[in-house]
């Protein structure tokens, strides 16, 4: 049960990684810092779930943007699938940034 646990862990960690150098097309700063990613769901036959959201609904790149995840998502070691769930509820706001983004962004 620990290495099952372990093994989940890992492959979340390495999602969190995957995400961190992903880059939302219009701010210079990643999508997991950005605070665009809201769930990371990994079930028992190791698929990945991605819920996320962009920073403005109506964001031109936004279908390129899932299609990145959903790939990179799919290229890691031990992940048997992906999905990636795009939700505007709850709307993203800058609050959701990670202090990182904000320092980034000349925000703090």
């Amino acid at each position: 049960m620990d290495t099952e646990k372990n093994n989940l862990l890992q492959l979340e960690s390495d999602i969190v990684s995957v995400l961190k150098n992903t880059y939302d097309p219009e701010i210079p700063v990643n999508i997991y810092d950005l605070g665009l990613i809201y769930d990371i769901d990994i079930d028992e036959k190791n698929k990945a779930t991605i819920t996320m959201t962009l920073t403005a609904p109506n964001c031109p790149l936004a279908d390129q943007l899932v299609d990145e995840v959903r790939e990179k998502i799919k290229s890691i070691n031990g992940i048997s699938d992906a999905e990636v769930k795009l939700v505007f509820n709850p709307p993203w706001n800058q609050s959701m940034m990670s202090e990182e983004a904000l320092l980034q962004l000349g925000m703090l």
